[in-house]
């Protein structure tokens, strides 16, 4: 099938009211570790990375291989560039060949972040490339975006209305209470506030900061109109946690397919059990697996 654009995606995942899961992939190995795990379930998937991993493996490799991989498993699969700050960068990944980029102007006063949206819009929109923006502020730390708990803030659902009316952004990320990276405590997600925003704004919704949060809080946020849900942490961390356990277990097991096999099993697993818990399984018609 090969890449997709996720604004029809999304926009379909909402109409259902079912999620699709944004994994971060940080390895060559990982995209076609979430990828099997997708078209074992028949689900859409988004793979995301970070400017960082951009840095690391260079844009045009990331779509070669993204583009193999989704041709393989032939599944829809959108390729995401995940909260970016920096215009050059956005461009890069649109040249590249991405089918969505996050313009993170967030950390900006309102009109600012407007009118960087609105700069990035008028860059990839023609192209077919979804958009995604926030507003508000998410804690935690991704790649080197810092935002401290005591600094985090919820969108305003007004705001939010107003922000998708002037930018036409085709997908909104507001922050209703998560972070990025593995809680210390249960995340108090605002609800109220998420329904407030779906009930006036027509766009698919993104959760970030999905990791380690409750099986029935993050279906309770695809039911009020979450289309998107990052997940990054909670892959990461279990095919790392694989990899460790190898080298306790047998210190002297250097092989990389040994390690690379638990890796990817233990992916594949934790992929599953995210798909599952979106609803999107089964959600493919049988002309595309």
């Amino acid at each position: 099938m090969g890449l997709q654009s996720t604004t029809p995606m999304l926009e379909k995942a909402k109409a259902n009211k079912h999620g699709i899961v944004a994994f971060n992939v940080h390895s060559f190995d990982s995209i076609f570790w979430v990828l099997e795990a997708a078209a074992a379930l028949k689900s859409p998937v988004i793979l995301q990375t970070t400017v960082g991993t951009v840095q690391s493996l260079k844009a045009d490799n990331l779509v070669r291989v993204v583009k193999a991989a989704a041709e393989h498993f032939n599944v829809p699969t959108g390729l995401h560039l995940d909260h970016c700050t920096d215009y050059n960068v956005i461009k890069e990944a649109i040249r590249a060949g991405y089918t969505s980029v996050m313009i993170d102007a967030s950390m900006h006063p309102f009109d600012e972040n407007v009118a960087r949206t609105k700069e990035v819009i008028a860059l990839a929109k023609t192209l077919g490339v979804n958009i995604e923006a926030e507003l508000g502020k998410v804690g935690g730390v991704e790649d080197d975006i810092v935002v401290a708990e005591e600094d985090a803030q919820k969108a305003i659902p007004e705001e939010c209305k107003r922000f998708v009316e002037q930018t036409g952004v085709p997908t909104l990320a507001p922050a209703i209470g998560t972070a990025h990276g593995i809680y210390k405590g249960k995340p108090e997600i605002d609800f109220e506030r998420i329904e407030q925003i779906a009930s006036i704004v027509d766009v698919p919704l993104v959760l970030h900061g999905g990791s380690a949060v409750p099986e029935e809080d993050v279906r309770r946020c695809v039911e009020l109109g979450m289309a998107k849900v990052n997940v990054s942490t909670e892959l990461k961390n279990a095919y790392s946690e694989a990899i460790r356990q190898h080298f306790e277990d047998a210190p002297e097991s250097l092989d990389p397919r040994a390690y690379l096999q638990k890796a990817k099993e233990a992916a594949i697993e934790m992929a599953k059990s995210k798909i599952r818990m979106v609803g999107s399984e089964n959600t493919v018609v049988p002309a595309f697996v």
